[in-house]
């Protein structure tokens, strides 16, 4: 009984002790949209353990939130919108790109159903998911495309998550807003319009990345290395496994239309790059549109708000061409 007891308390200690060795990150992501599709898959496929590495994870409701948490050092990186990386870092702070996700506009403009043309938005309201998020200055951004003046033309008010902002449609409150897929074929169903798609644009803009700071890359550079791997596996995994990549989404989304899932596959998939490599042309495109409103953003260098250094260096060990058998 004895021997039993000190081989059960071995293999206890021997536990702990590999658990205690292992490196811990914490990330957090923001949004119910599949830009964060590679964070989910990181968790459920447990990506990061492979490589020794413990994450704890958050959810968190909004991008600003995210950047509070990680320029208050409680986080480590951050998956969320890059017009987060310009204000915030225009305001001061070292934050920095270090993985790109989504290269493009990908969401759409819903309507009340008697809105029939972009013009007819003028005067009207729309609503995001709060003032300051990615959802927000998408919609701004795309307005200005359809020239209507987000500031003059029209009201835009925070209103809340996907499911918020559907009811704030049936009730009124707002006329139009701003979806991405899966939820474009849900708001169909609903009764609303399709009434535009900011991804026929084609703009070089970067929707969504992995956020860090200067000093964070500076203190835990190997730990950062072995998340990129992770990541840029994520990404591969996603592109690769098509209904297994769905079955998660619509777990993280709390979708189960397959139709709508199906439609987000194949748009997102295309948005993302396979080595995450952050450019400076994407965060160009928004200090451009910033630049009339914002005289830091005129004289910003956009090389300045990425850090390439992390996937180049997993690149040139032939990771990524491993993955894709190149």
């Amino acid at each position: 009984m004895i021997v039993r007891l000190s081989a059960l308390l071995l293999v206890i200690l021997s536990q702990v002790s590999i658990t205690d060795a292992q490196e811990r990150i914490r990330i957090a992501w923001a949004g119910a949209s599949p830009a964060n599709a590679a964070i989910w898959v990181l968790q459920e496929k447990k990506l990061l353990q492979k490589y020794g590495v413990e994450p704890e994870i958050i959810s968190i409701s909004a991008s600003p939130i995210v950047l509070q948490a990680l320029l208050a050092g409680e986080i480590d990186v951050s998956a969320i919108s890059v017009t987060t990386l310009v204000s915030s870092r225009l305001a001061g702070a070292d934050t920095v790109m270090i993985l790109g996700i989504v290269r493009t506009f990908v969401d759409h403009i819903i309507s009340q159903q008697n809105i029939t043309a972009a013009d007819q938005l003028k005067g009207k309201i729309g609503g995001v998911n709060r003032i300051g998020s990615t959802s927000d200055m998408g919609l701004r951004f795309a307005l200005r495309r359809l020239n209507i003046d987000p500031e003059k033309d029209a009201k835009i008010i925070t209103a809340g998550g996907n499911p918020e902002r559907f009811a704030a449609l049936t009730k009124g409150v707002i006329n139009f807003t701003i979806m991405p897929e899966p939820f474009v074929r849900q708001a169909l169903q609903l009764g609303f319009r399709h009434l535009f798609d900011i991804g026929s644009l084609k703009i070089p803009f970067w929707w969504n990345g992995v956020l860090t700071r200067e000093a964070i890359v500076k203190a835990k550079r190997p730990l950062l290395l072995k998340f990129t791997r992770a990541m840029i596996e994520a990404i591969h995994f996603n592109k690769t496994h098509k209904e297994e990549s769905k079955a998660i989404w619509g777990k993280y989304l709390r979708v189960s239309d397959q139709e709508g899932l199906e439609r987000a596959w194949q748009t997102y998939t295309a948005a993302y790059p396979d080595n995450l490599l952050p450019t400076p042309e994407g965060v160009k495109t928004l200090l451009d549109e910033m630049a009339p409103r914002e005289p830091k953003a005129a004289s910003a260098d956009p090389r300045q708000f990425v850090d390439a250094s992390l996937v180049r260096e997993v690149e040139a060990t032939g990771f990524v061409k491993q993955l894709y058998k190149r």
